[in-house]
């Protein structure tokens, strides 16, 4: 048994596509006996501002994030891929909650060295060893997204190799693709026994 932070960020919280992810899943894993700690970011009582490094401390509902990650043993962030990014609400989150020192710190190989001392690597925080999971969702089919396969700025693998590997997560995800207005039936349960199956995994 798990507890797993949810974070969704999508701003149909009610029937929209990734809301059916969010709600396929919770029923799945609980049926596995996991616990689910949920955070629906666009109906919080407070919402975090754009973020700055100017602010230190950090406001206290970053604080109370962290706390409740610290508490889960999954975090899953559930969103769509708007511009080669998750969507702004919940790329706002990742930057005020997954920042050093608490999800990294990074140590310099050459502290002393005056043209090497920026060189280094990051030393996991308080998710070292935990469960990192993105569920993404495209608008356009899989291949107009793999002519960027390439590149390490395209949204998982910048999450995976620049944001929670620095925190020493594992990582794992769940992707679909042309998730549009018009989708048969037929594909939307296809999907969700993907969600489903995934569920039963973890």
């Amino acid at each position: 048994m798990k507890k797993i932070c949810i974070v969704f960020g999508h701003h149909n919280t009610i029937d929209s596509f990734n809301a059916a992810i969010r709600d396929t899943f919770i029923d799945e894993a609980k049926k596995y006996g996991h616990q689910i700690d949920l955070i629906n970011l666009f109906e919080e009582n407070e919402l975090l501002p754009f973020y700055r490094s100017d602010i230190n401390p950090p406001p206290k509902i970053v604080l109370d994030y962290r706390k409740r990650l610290e508490q889960a043993d999954v975090m899953f962030l559930i969103g769509s891929c708007h511009n080669l990014r998750m969507n702004v609400i919940l790329e706002n989150w990742i930057d005020w909650v997954l920042h050093p020192k608490w999800f990294f710190s990074y140590k310099s190989l050459l502290p002393d060295s005056k043209f090497f001392g920026n060189y280094g690597y990051a030393i996991p925080g308080a998710m070292k060893g935990k469960e990192g999971i993105v569920s993404m969702t495209y608008g356009g089919p899989m291949l107009s997204y793999f002519n960027f396969s390439f590149f390490d700025n395209i949204p998982y693998r910048r999450l995976k190799k620049s944001v929670f590997k620095l925190g020493g997560l594992k990582i794992s995800y769940l992707r679909f693709y042309s998730v549009l207005p018009n989708m048969s039936e037929r594909q939307f349960k296809s999907h969700m026994k993907k969600v489903r199956k995934f569920a039963g995994a973890i």
